[in-house]
């Protein structure tokens, strides 16, 4: 048991993946939380940053270009084997009971996110953690045109990545003791996100509540 709990603390620490595992880590695990749908848990943004500032400082030693092209692929890949898990198997995931690894309710709050943002919501949903891993399978349940995801997903990955492993190369080769602060980073991207979460889940509530007051 204590193996267990020990692996997931692993996951779940990215300065501890960037620096065990490397880029063949880092690029399985963005491949895995961007589609596979019992991935939500694992880190995304900060993966990302930290990736990048590890790089500008040397602690992760490879090119940049390497790093992008390794990330970009895994996301636009990962996010593909989930487009193509819902196109294929949507209607056992719909009624697909609760368990730890999965709820019905994340299907919903990524159907809404469609409903609000449209087709660009596969953009959008790439800074969402949750909504991310389970975009593309919602895509593929509702039988998008592939062609259509394909641009939106390769469009959501270039710019989440480069937006964040870009910035976090920047910030490490530039400010190298940024490094001496990664726990107020880490701290920094759970804040943003559980920010996002919360408003998005009161969003959500108060959107049915005039729904039904309408009625």
């Amino acid at each position: 048991m204590d193996q267990i709990i020990a692996f997931f603390q692993t996951l779940l620490d990215s300065e501890d993946i960037i620096r065990t595992g490397g880029l063949v880590l880092i690029t399985l695990i963005v491949f895995v939380e961007n589609g596979i749908f019992f991935g939500f848990f694992l880190p995304g943004d900060y993966l990302l940053f930290l990736s990048g500032v590890f790089a500008g400082i040397k602690l992760l030693n490879v090119p940049l270009w390497l790093l992008l092209s390794c990330v970009f692929a895994a996301a636009v890949l990962g996010s593909l084997t989930g487009y193509l898990t819902g196109y294929y198997f949507g209607g056992r995931i719909k009624n697909r009971p609760d368990s730890l690894f999965f709820k019905q309710k994340y299907i919903e709050n990524t159907r809404e996110a469609f409903i609000k943002y449209g087709n660009s919501a596969l953009i959008i949903s790439r800074f969402l953690p949750i909504v991310r891993t389970f975009a593309p399978l919602l895509a593929g349940l509702i039988h998008m045109p592939p062609r259509f995801f394909m641009l939106y997903n390769i469009i959501g990955a270039a710019v989440w990545v480069i937006t964040l492993v870009g910035g976090g190369f920047f910030f490490g080769e530039r400010f190298p003791g940024i490094v001496d602060y990664v726990q107020y980073i880490i701290f920094f991207f759970l804040a943003v996100t559980t920010f996002t979460v919360v408003k998005g889940y009161l969003n959500a509530r108060k959107e049915k509540k005039a729904e039904v007051n309408t009625d």
